[in-house]
């Protein structure tokens, strides 16, 4: 989902899934900023909420005995977002081998003033919930989520391969 307001943003690629966060108190460390925590909270919510916007939700993969678990997360913190900050997050799913792996990547911009405020990739592996083992994307997951897929050489939706 993404607003006609998030449309104007600098987005690192196009049509973005977006959720408003803004820091609460509780958010708000020692420093007079967010959490740096916080912001990883914050991309475990918008990736889930875009995977129940794609019409995945935890029942289902628990249904499926499937789940994608990050093998690898990365955040890149740029400038500090402050109590009551309003934010944008968006995310994608930028890669996947159609098999196994699958990549999700975040940016948080503060619409005020088009900051880019954190950059953050996950690096993904489809496992089997009873367990933990890697598995084969099942096939409501290679429908759901390779025909969103980022191209990584030109930024746009790749063609699904499964």
């Amino acid at each position: 989902m993404m607003t006609d307001a998030a449309a104007d943003l600098a987005w690192d690629h196009p049509a973005p899934f977006t959720l408003p966060m803004t820091p609460a108190p509780g958010d708000i460390d020692g420093l007079n900023h967010t959490n740096n925590s916080v912001y990883v909270r914050w991309c475990d919510s918008v990736g889930w909420a875009h995977s129940e916007a794609l019409g995945l939700s935890l029942a289902d993969w628990q249904r499926l005995d499937r789940a994608m678990a990050i093998r690898r997360g990365e955040y890149d913190y740029l400038l500090p977002s402050h109590l009551g900050d309003e934010m944008l997050l968006g995310t994608w799913i930028y890669g996947s081998d159609g098999k196994l792996v699958m990549e999700r990547r975040f940016q948080l911009i503060r619409p005020r003033d088009g900051a880019t405020i954190m950059r953050g990739r996950w690096q993904l592996v489809c496992i089997e919930l009873s367990s933990g083992r890697p598995r084969r994307l099942p096939p409501e997951f290679a429908t759901v989520y390779l025909p969103v897929m980022i191209n990584a050489d030109d930024g746009d939706p790749a063609p699904a391969t499964a």
